[in-house]
């Protein structure tokens, strides 16, 4: 540790211990952009041998007791470090040097399972159903929900998980120290919005080493100074997988992978299935892409939401699309062949019945006739006349001929129809 981060650790303790009670908010609001001082007292918790860990912890546990807000999250930002450094001296049975550390989470610990007026504090927890739409998921993409009895009668309810209560501890045993510890990164995980990034890479380095020292990972992350393995629990490792997760997303995403690939490889070894269950839900969702976004920008989980309002498809199939449709089959090129072949012939619908299904008259049909015919010789006349298309208008003359003198030869008489 150098002098100038000496000096800014003591300069610290000593700016707090004459601050009057009136500015204390004023301090408490300035305290978390002091990255020197942040990163200064990471280096004092990381040597057990230093002089100054035992006051740093002492003001640690005063900032968390004050009641300011600011004050406790700056004590909780250093909680994982904490964690790492008492379990490596546990591991390396040297508790002597811990003392001041265990005395730190101990105090913690006690603070936060009681309330205001001293009881016992109860968590709870409410698991959200999938029956009903989130930030995270839509109930209309998972699938149909068969509404049976069973169903219909758990519809609306949902499930609470509580915790709690949980016994006060002297000190740290064995027996008691993760359940201690699985609690107090519980309450990490809570203020997990307001932690800067550099507690985020102290819980990222944190996990992947309890869960790689002393197995054969060890030397390929290259972790020294503990060679002993470490116990944890299931809940413990859930919980350190809650706080990856939202280090995903927020700028830690080569350490929050690399965190969460040494808890999956620990989960196995272990044989936990909840550790193992969330990891493998973490894993698949994740995006394919790492996400390099700003550490400084908007934080937030890009999720897919079903339009309120009805879309129609560009490829539905309405009137107009069918009328086209039969446009492009009519409209097809001709063979420009002088002769017409009675096979590509197209013979135009007689209708022989009325819309009440009655046979229409003699007369009535001759007349029809004529005036199908009058519209054809109109409609010759319109084409010849033009100069231009003098020449690609006269096989459809001779066509429109043949198919007229084709009808007229195919009826008996003028004012009969066989059909």
């Amino acid at each position: 540790m150098f002098t100038s981060e000496k000096g800014v650790v003591e300069e610290w303790l000593s700016e707090f211990k004459t601050l009057p009670e009136t500015s204390l908010p004023n301090y408490a609001t300035n305290l978390k952009d002091k990255n020197a001082l942040v990163s200064s007292l990471y280096k004092v918790i990381q040597e057990p041998q230093s002089e100054l860990l035992e006051p740093v912890c002492h003001q640690l546990f005063e900032f968390y007791r004050s009641g300011e807000k600011p004050l406790l999250r700056f004590t909780l930002q250093f909680l994982p470090e904490l964690i790492w450094c008492y379990l490596a001296v546990s591991a390396s049975r040297n508790v002597h040097s811990s003392g001041c550390i265990e005395a730190l989470l101990l105090g913690v610990y006690n603070l936060e399972i009681v309330d205001k007026e001293g009881h016992s504090k109860v968590l709870s927890f409410t698991i959200p159903s999938l029956s009903k739409p989130s930030v995270y998921h839509e109930p209309s993409s998972i699938g149909s929900m068969a509404l049976t009895e069973s169903a219909l009668s758990q519809h609306g309810l949902s499930r609470v998980v509580y915790s709690g209560p949980h016994p006060q501890r002297e000190m740290l045993t064995a027996q008691n120290r993760v359940e201690v510890l699985t609690f107090l990164l519980l309450c990490y995980n809570t203020a997990l919005t307001y932690m800067p990034s550099v507690a985020l890479q102290s819980l990222c380095h944190m996990c992947s080493r309890i869960c790689v020292c002393g197995y054969p990972r060890q030397h390929v992350r290259k972790y020294k100074g503990v060679n002993s393995r470490i116990p944890v629990s299931s809940e413990f490792m859930v919980q350190m997988l809650t706080g990856i997760y939202f280090a995903f997303y927020n700028g830690e995403w080569d350490l929050a992978q690399k965190a969460l690939d040494d808890i999956t490889y620990r989960a196995q070894l272990d044989l936990y299935p909840e550790p193992l269950l969330v990891a493998n839900a973490i894993k698949a969702s994740l995006p394919r892409g790492a996400m390099k976004s700003n550490k400084e920008g908007t934080r937030c989980i890009q999720v897919e939401i079903t339009p309120t309002s009805s879309r129609i498809s560009r490829n539905a199939v309405t009137s107009m699309s069918i009328r086209g449709h039969r446009w492009k089959r009519h409209e097809q090129p001709d063979n420009n062949n002088d002769t017409p072949e009675l096979g590509n012939l197209v013979i135009p619908e007689i209708s022989v019945t009325s819309v009440t299904g009655e046979r229409t008259g003699n007369g009535e049909k001759g007349r029809a006739l004529g005036e199908i015919d009058a519209q054809h010789v109109q409609g010759v006349q319109e084409t010849v006349t033009d100069p231009r298309t003098e020449s690609k208008g006269l096989p459809e003359i001779r066509r429109q001929k043949s198919v007229r003198k084709l009808l007229e030869d195919g009826i008996n008489s003028p004012g009969r129809v066989q059909f």
